[in-house]
């Protein structure tokens, strides 16, 4: 929850461009634990679904594993030499993309998109076996970690064996089978390389629930994150995530910014586009970002009513928002992504010099930190998307600042996520479309973050509040003394992390 005790008028009404994304390509969007139990939080008896979220979640960092381009080899076997790095970073959860075989038939580029699912009970050979997939995953376990697969059931490619056992799977169009359709307009989004399921079939969400049932009993996976969650219809979802929580408790990431989905039970996070895309138009309003490759025909915009600039002051319009909407759950916040990286430019050429405080931002914020496949060595490519494209991870340059990030929230339950955490109360700067300060606390734990979003250095003087202490700069290690009154000055882009733990 967002407190803010005196909000001036904010200067963003409406995102320049809203640029929501499926995983295969982006689009718009049209205890061991028992659930999620707080007071602040949605009653199980008032939701669809009763969710079984397991306890972990509450101080959870999540990691986007790309693995075809992560090793040379491109394997399970080839990654697990990476686990142990991944878990001394701070990183709980490891998001593995698509893990199945995919359609060679309407193929896009040399090995086609993960997203383009062949046979969802299946491997892709690539990878290695299914064999090799369970390995990894009880590594991933043993390094005291837990891995989610990615999963696509808004669309299938063209040779998955369900096109011709089960061709009343699809969505036709004039009689044929069909790519997903734009409901705006009647015509193809552009991905031909899938074809667009029809949930209006009840055997087919039997089929899909069943698949998703096998990962959880066979490979001991710790949940999905489901792609295009948003053009899902909303009963399946229910249904499945019922189905899938009576398993065991399990953490769901919808890819999706849906209220509906994360209030009714069925998922614990959805993504934080709107906020990205802010922190995204604030880098740019202070010249901060570069030319990226991007290309049209993998983004599906809606516009929005155009503005010329967004300011630190557009952030709380955003978290009023999702304060508005949601009930339950939290946010997952991020710079990058691999929608991102690919088809809007990596953090470097959207956010500049600011990379490095927006990540800050993101991983002190309300809801849950994501990094993507490379992050942690500051990896300024974009990587390809439909063939292979090897990370050159040199020494990691990043992975200490990411690691006093992540071991901070692991320790400080202020930081923790959802209402596990502490509320996010802003404090006030006089110079608030520069400087984003506020403070969180839970159970006497606290933290201060100051962070100046501009290009240029900034003064300002720290407002009332109930933060006044002797705090650690996570940092630099050094005491620093806080309270209301003070002056403080940031340098471009520079930020500063205060904990009392």
């Amino acid at each position: 929850m967002l407190r803010i005790p005196f909000l001036p008028s904010l200067g963003l009404t409406a995102l320049t461009t809203f640029l929501f994304f499926t995983a295969c390509e982006p689009r718009p969007e049209t205890d061991a634990g028992l659930g999620v139990s707080t007071a602040e939080e949605t009653p199980v008896a008032d939701m669809a679904v009763e969710p079984r979220v397991p306890e972990w979640e509450k101080d959870a960092v999540i990691y986007e594993v790309n693995l075809r381009h992560y090793t040379p080899e491109g394997t399970f076997a080839a990654f697990e030499s990476h686990i142990p790095r991944l878990a001394e970073m701070g990183v709980d959860v490891l998001w593995f993309m698509p893990i199945h075989p995919i359609s060679e038939k309407n193929r896009k580029g040399e090995m086609g998109s993960p997203y383009a699912v062949a046979n969802y009970t299946g491997v892709n050979p690539d990878f290695g076996t299914l064999a090799d997939f369970k390995s990894m995953i009880e590594a991933v376990h043993d390094a005291g970690m837990y891995a989610i697969i990615d999963w696509i059931p808004n669309h299938s490619g063209w040779d998955n064996n369900w096109i011709t056992e089960h061709p009343d799977f699809y969505t036709k169009k004039d009689g044929k089978i069909t790519d997903p359709i734009n409901p705006g307009t009647g015509e193809s989004w552009g991905w031909t390389d899938v074809a667009d399921l029809n949930y209006d079939n009840p055997e087919l969400r039997d089929s899909m629930i069943a698949a998703m049932q096998f990962w959880v009993r066979e490979a001991d996976i710790d949940g999905f994150r489901v792609d295009v969650a948003h053009g899902i219809p909303v009963d399946f979802i229910e249904h499945a995530a019922d189905s899938l929580y009576r398993m065991k408790p399990l953490f769901m990431l919808a890819e999706a910014e849906v209220p509906e989905i994360v209030n009714n039970g069925a998922f614990v996070m959805d993504y934080g586009w709107e906020m990205h895309h802010v922190l995204n138009q604030i880098a740019s309003s202070q010249g901060a970002s570069r030319a990226a490759a991007t290309d049209g025909s993998n983004i599906a915009r809606e516009e929005a009513k155009a503005e010329d600039k967004a300011t630190a002051l557009d952030i709380d319009r955003v978290l009023e928002k999702y304060n508005d909407q949601y009930r339950r759950g939290y946010k997952m916040m991020f710079t990058s992504n691999h929608d991102e990286n690919s088809w809007s430019g990596t953090e470097f050429q959207r956010m500049g010099e600011g990379h490095k405080a927006f990540a800050v931002l993101t991983a002190t914020f309300s809801g849950m930190p994501l990094i993507y496949t490379g992050q942690e060595s500051a990896v300024d490519k974009q990587f390809e998307f439909f063939t292979k494209d090897e990370v050159e991870w040199g020494n990691y340059e990043y992975a200490d600042f990411y690691k006093t990030l992540f071991d901070l929230k692991e320790r400080n339950q202020a930081l923790w996520n959802g209402s596990y955490g502490g509320e996010l109360v802003k404090i006030q700067t006089g110079n608030d479309e520069n400087i984003y300060a506020f403070t969180r606390e839970k159970n006497g734990d606290r933290v201060v973050v100051m962070i100046n979003l501009s290009a240029d250095p900034q003064s300002f003087e720290l407002g009332e509040g109930d933060y006044r202490g002797t705090y650690t700069d996570v940092f630099n290690k050094q005491q620093v003394e806080v309270q209301p009154g003070m002056q403080r000055q940031l340098g471009p882009w520079e930020y500063t992390v205060l904990s009392n733990r």
